[in-house]
């Protein structure tokens, strides 16, 4: 249990740690989201280029991975939008409700988490992650909320506009600049790549210091019976679903497949109430960010006990 806590309690004091610098008034909540700006936009892209670039080409692209990934979370976003259109939700909420439980917050708490469990892997299995969740789950999700709001516009072409903007994605621009310095061979010089290093190691501690800053002032309210759906959806039902589908899929590298129960079992994204808000589910998403995420250090602190008694996982 100590070597568990070990692992957790440094992430969630850093947690902490955000959170009451901003009820201290050290950090206002517009420095907080500075600071995501600058993780989503340059620490993040720069920590996955560094991997992707450091990593033999056949190991970075793992079709199983991403077939198991990007399966399960697509089962529970279609089971999750199935049951709230059969609860009587409009179509725009159900798609924002499915969308919390099927796209973690990998990269501001499960890569931090994965990375202190199974070492380099985990960078990784966040890139792969993320290519997941930003060209499946979020647009699929924003396409179904756009769709409710404009019902003269076709699916597919709300879907093709949402898969526009994100070709400007800082994150996804990173991986596609690592896959191709990776193929090509470029080395960069040593200056700048010192420099690329220096951002990918600011991208866990602002990330989860970001976190704490943003939860301050979040409230749960009257919405208990929809937010323990979504929040019972995402810390347990989604790593589930991934700890099944990479059992009956071909075998990967044990790491790889350990870092992709520990980033689907991190709460939902962190924009995830920014994202409701556009569409006028701001409280809901709020309410649900914030009890996953107090919860989620019992949850995965219980995960990881299973990882450490487990023969199906197996860390460094």
């Amino acid at each position: 249990m100590l070597d568990i806590l070990a692992i957790t309690t440094p992430i969630f004091l850093l947690i902490g740690i955000g959170y009451l610098a901003v009820m201290l008034r050290l950090f206002s909540k517009d420095q907080v989201q500075g600071l995501g700006g600058f993780v989503i936009n340059f620490a993040l892209p720069a920590l996955i280029f560094r991997a992707l670039v450091q990593q033999p080409l056949d190991e970075v692209f793992n079709p199983v991975y991403l077939i198991a990934y990007g399966g399960g979370s697509a089962v529970l976003f279609l089971g999750a939008w199935w049951l709230a259109r059969h609860r009587g939700k409009p179509l725009g909420e159900s798609g924002i409700l499915a969308l919390g439980m099927s796209a973690s917050n990998s990269g501001f708490i499960g890569y931090p988490i994965a990375a202190m469990v199974v070492g380099s892997s985990a960078v990784l299995a966040l890139a792969l992650s993320m290519v997941v969740e930003n060209l499946l789950m979020i647009p699929t999700a924003l396409a179904i909320a756009e769709a409710s709001c404009q019902r003269g516009a076709s699916f597919l072409t709300i879907l093709r506009k949402t898969m526009a903007r994100l070709t400007r994605n800082p994150i996804l621009i990173g991986i596609l600049a690592g896959i191709l310095a990776a193929i090509s061979g470029i080395t960069l010089p040593a200056p700048l790549f010192k420099a690329v290093d220096m951002l990918a190691s600011a991208a866990a501690p602002t990330a989860l210091f970001v976190v704490g800053g943003t939860l301050y002032g979040l409230r749960i309210g009257g919405m208990l019976n929809d937010v323990s759906q979504v929040v019972i959806g995402k810390l347990i039902l989604h790593p589930l679903l991934i700890l099944l589908m990479l059992w009956w899929l071909p075998p990967i590298d044990p790491t790889l497949a350990t870092a992709a129960v520990i980033l689907a079992s991190a709460p939902m994204l962190s924009v995830y109430p920014i994202l409701g808000q556009r569409y006028g589910h701001s409280e809901l998403c709020t309410a649900s960010l914030m009890l996953a995420t107090l919860l989620s250090f019992i949850t995965i602190s219980s995960l990881l006990w299973l990882i450490l008694h487990s023969s199906f996982f197996v860390t460094p």
